[in-house]
C-alpha cells in the first residue's frame, strides 16, 4: 500500500533550493552577451576601420561571447538539497554533502548575501542558493532548512537517549 501526500511525513521531505533573482539575471546576462558578440561579429568585417578581418575572427568573436556567457551562467549553478539525512550543498565550483549532525546551526547572518552553514571549529560553508536578494522566499527557505535540521537533530538526541545539548538541562555523566 503506497502513502498518499497527506500521509508523508517532514521526514520524507526533499527540500530543493535555488536562487531565483540570479537565475533570471544570469540567463538574461548570458543571451544578452551572446547577442552582443554576434552583432559586433557580424559587424567586424563591413566596418570601414582599415583592418582586415576574416572569417576567423567573426567565428572567434562569437565563441568569446559563448566562453562569457557560460561563466556568467556559473552565478546560476548554486542549489541546496536537504532532508532528514542531510544536506547537500553545490555552490560554483564545489559540491558538498553533509549529514545533519555535521552541521551546528543554520545561519543567515545580518547584511549578508546569502545563508551558511555553521558547522563545528568556527567553520562555514556558503550556501549561495538561499540569496537575500530573494526576500521572502529566502526567509521561507531557511525556515524550511531550520525545521529539517532541527527535526534531525531532535532524532538523533532520542535514538543516543542524551539531554545534553537541550538548553536548561543538565549533561548526563557518562
Amino acid at each position: 500500500m503506497t502513502a498518499g501526500p497527506e500521509r508523508r511525513s517532514a521526514a520524507a521531505e526533499t527540500l530543493v533550493l535555488r536562487p531565483r533573482k540570479a537565475l533570471v539575471f544570469c540567463w538574461v546576462g548570458a543571451v544578452a552577451i551572446v547577442v552582443l558578440f554576434t552583432a559586433i561579429a557580424v559587424v567586424l568585417r563591413n566596418s570601414p576601420t582599415g583592418v582586415i578581418f576574416r572569417m576567423a575572427d567573426q567565428v572567434a568573436m562569437v565563441l568569446i561571447g559563448v566562453f562569457m556567457a557560460g561563466g556568467i551562467l556559473l552565478m546560476a549553478r548554486p542549489r541546496v538539497r536537504a532532508d532528514a539525512e542531510g544536506i547537500e550543498v553545490r555552490n560554483i565550483l564545489a559540491t558538498r554533502r553533509l549529514s545533519w549532525s555535521q552541521v551546528h546551526r543554520v545561519a543567515f547572518p545580518d547584511s549578508a548575501s546569502w545563508a551558511r552553514l555553521d558547522l563545528p571549529d568556527y567553520e562555514y560553508i556558503p550556501l549561495m542558493a538561499v540569496q537575500a536578494v530573494d526576500g521572502a522566499r529566502a526567509v521561507a527557505a531557511i525556515r524550511r532548512l531550520r525545521a529539517l535540521h532541527e527535526a534531525a537533530t531532535a532524532s538523533a538526541r532520542e535514538r543516543t537517549g542524551r539531554a545534553a545539548d537541550r538548553p536548561g538541562e543538565p549533561r548526563a555523566e557518562e
